[in-house]
């Protein structure tokens, strides 16, 4: 399967954007009462607050093609840079400011050139690195998740889900999402989602003789 593959062969443009404004808005009305204290917490993702994740999503909405590769060029294909660049470029003076120009862009269809289901990875992952560490609880469709863990599963791009599950058979508790041969790893599809793109906090919700070496991988980039 090639990286592009999964955006025909797993479902088209049309079906995906729904979904992916859809986790979008949620995310915007479970933040919006947030404290100062809760918008400083932080996230899953290494070295970045809940304020600083949400304005790395509305960054994500607002970057076309090419305004990405110009992007990379400016800063010398030196991608975190590129996206630390961004990011400042969306936080605003205030969280009310970084909420703002989230919600200007729920309905955005713009993106990278990445395909559109890894956008809608982009939004739950991101949307989880935010709620776990608040202790916000999120009850995804399981279609939604076992179509992500699909796309997951057979893509390195734009993180390495595929590499960090090599040699490992994954099963999901509760769906159908199921992949891989190997020492078994199995949890709900949602936790295997978060431990492929390379949240170790998940993998305390994970059992099987593999979990341990997905452990091990989830604390690599």
């Amino acid at each position: 399967m090639t990286e592009l593959e999964p955006e025909t062969t797993l479902g088209h443009a049309a079906g995906v954007w729904p979904l992916v404004h859809g986790e979008r808005a949620d995310l915007a009305a479970d933040l919006a009462d947030l404290t100062g204290e809760q918008w400083a917490a932080p996230s899953l993702c290494a070295g970045l607050t809940v304020r600083e994740v949400l304005a790395h999503l509305t960054a994500g909405a607002s970057l076309n093609p090419v305004r990405w590769l110009a992007g990379v060029i400016r800063c010398r294909f030196d991608f975190d840079k590129q996206v630390a660049m961004r990011l400042a470029e969306q936080l605003g003076a205030t969280p009310a400011e970084t909420i703002d120009r989230f919600r200007s862009v729920l309905t955005s269809t713009t993106k990278p050139p990445v395909p559109t289901l890894a956008m809608l990875g982009e939004t739950i992952v991101h949307a989880q690195d935010i709620r776990l560490p608040l202790g916000i609880p999120r009850d995804y469709p399981i279609e939604t998740l076992t179509r992500l863990a699909e796309y997951y599963q057979g893509s390195d791009l734009p993180v390495l889900t595929k590499t960090r599950i090599r040699g490992l058979r994954l099963v999901a508790t509760d769906g159908p999402f199921t992949t891989g041969s190997g020492p078994l790893v199995s949890g709900t599809t949602l936790a295997l989602i978060m431990a492929m793109a390379g949240r170790g906090a998940y993998c305390d919700e994970l059992q099987g003789d593999g979990s341990a070496t997905l452990r091990e991988r989830s604390q690599t980039p």
